[in-house]
């Protein structure tokens, strides 16, 4: 299946047909149709977008950049073995399959069961329609071995030789808290709503198995996955991610994000590799500095986003322009040069990166910033890129990252399978 969207459904119309077998509908596109009909489903924003959740490859990574985030990061509870692994990812499976399409939570899902029990849906996205919702689940190095090198579940021999801690890079300045994790779950849609009521019930599912390690909300997509969307602004008021992988590049799709057969075990081809970096923005040093040192910081054109070299948005950073006293145009240490292709060996990411802002700090500073996530064939060409711009780049002036994951994203589930089926054999 591809990541384009499907019919559009409504949660509440469902809710009314359930009883009628609409449980089912779900998976199959014909269903879905008849169900449209008979609800008249859809708002014209395109609010009611769904994209399908069983297909070779997992959505969220090559679908158009929804505008929110919520992304959660897990642990395992101690003493866990594979087998309960296999069975919460199952849970999650089943779940996930459902929320994407609209529907509640499990079989009489916020308000069709016992009035004596628990609702097995938590209730706050009835009447939403699904806003485009992905669910992205990916492992985490520590999934597979402890710290000491420790085989926790059994599972050390299936772990990709590929899915290693990031190394540590110039500047870091992460917090434990906001790093690391076993598992991870990428939440994107376009109703905030919708996105934080499918961590909140994954998050319940998992209760007693895994719990929540570090989360992030984000709003505002700082990049575009398809041509068909506009680039959008980081908080430091720049275009972000000109020059991304798009989805309609196959080639660079296949040969820069998706794990390829023999690129390590079996289970991972059709996968892909999720970093994600929590970035802090220094916004009040940023707002103080004057426009020309801010351009020449990112290297292009805050109003047009044009490279300094000239041209349009979409042109082509020429690096070797100079100015009339034979200065580069585009300064040595700028952001874009740092971070293009040209000067990292060709290597591209897809990134999905969002705005955050978690309120103030202890000293009333806007605690905001770029919440990064990329996906790449191997996190090699994260480490490549970063290690060009962790040293020089004017950018680390106003940036500390903060927050970091590496995490194995497992292929497609098969339509009456589950995510990660193959890492267990």
């Amino acid at each position: 299946m591809s990541d384009e969207p499907d019919r559009r459904l409504s949660r509440r119309g469902l809710l009314g047909l359930a009883g009628a077998g609409a449980v089912g509908l779900a998976a199959g596109v014909g269903g879905t149709v008849a169900v449209d009909r008979l609800t008249g489903a859809g708002a014209a924003n395109g609010a009611g977008v769904r994209y399908p959740f069983y297909g070779r490859h997992q959505s969220g990574i090559t679908t158009p950049a929804q505008d929110r985030l919520h992304f959660a990061v897990f642990d395992l509870a101690e003493n866990s073995d594979a087998d309960d692994l296999k069975s919460l990812l199952k849970d999650w499976t089943a779940a996930a399959a459902r929320m994407t399409q609209g529907l509640d939570v499990g079989k009489h899902g916020a308000v069709g069961g016992s009035p004596y029990a628990p609702p097995e849906d938590t209730g706050e996205a009835l009447g939403l329609p699904p806003s485009g919702l992905t669910l992205t689940f990916g492992f985490g190095p520590s999934l597979f071995t402890t710290k000491d090198g420790a085989d926790r579940l059994g599972l050390a021999g299936r772990r990709p030789p590929l899915l290693q801690p990031l190394p540590r890079f110039s500047g870091d300045a992460l917090q434990p808290q906001l790093t690391g994790g076993d598992l991870c779950i990428q939440a994107c849609s376009d109703d905030p709503q919708v996105a934080v009521h499918a961590i909140r019930n994954l998050s319940r599912i998992a209760f007693g198995r895994a719990s929540l390690r570090w989360s992030q909300l984000g709003f505002g997509r700082t990049s575009s996955t398809s041509t068909a969307q506009s680039t959008p602004r980081n908080l430091f008021g720049f275009k972000d991610g000109t020059a991304n992988v798009k989805a309609e590049e196959q080639n660079a799709v296949d040969t820069s994000v998706w794990v390829g057969a023999g690129d390590g075990p079996e289970w991972m081809t059709g996968g892909s590799y999720l970093v994600a970096r929590k970035i802090r923005m220094i916004i009040e040093s940023w707002d103080r500095s004057q426009l020309s040192e801010q351009q020449n910081v990112i290297g292009r054109d805050k109003d047009a986003g044009a490279p300094l070299s000239g041209g349009t948005e979409f042109t082509d950073p020429d690096f070797t322009a100079k100015d009339s006293g034979g200065s580069p145009l585009i300064p040595k240490d700028s952001h874009v040069r740092l971070a293009h292709p040209s000067v990292n060996g060709g290597v591209r990411l897809l990134r999905r990166g969002y705005n955050f802002v978690d309120g103030n700090d202890e000293l009333g500073r806007l605690n905001a910033g770029l919440f990064f996530l990329s996906f790449q064939r191997s996190p090699e060409q994260f480490i490549t890129v970063q290690k060009s711009l962790a040293g020089v780049d004017a950018l680390n002036e106003y940036i500390r990252h903060v927050g970091s994951g590496v995490f194995a994203v497992p292929p497609g589930a098969k339509q009456g399978g589950y995510i990660g089926a193959g890492l267990f054999g």
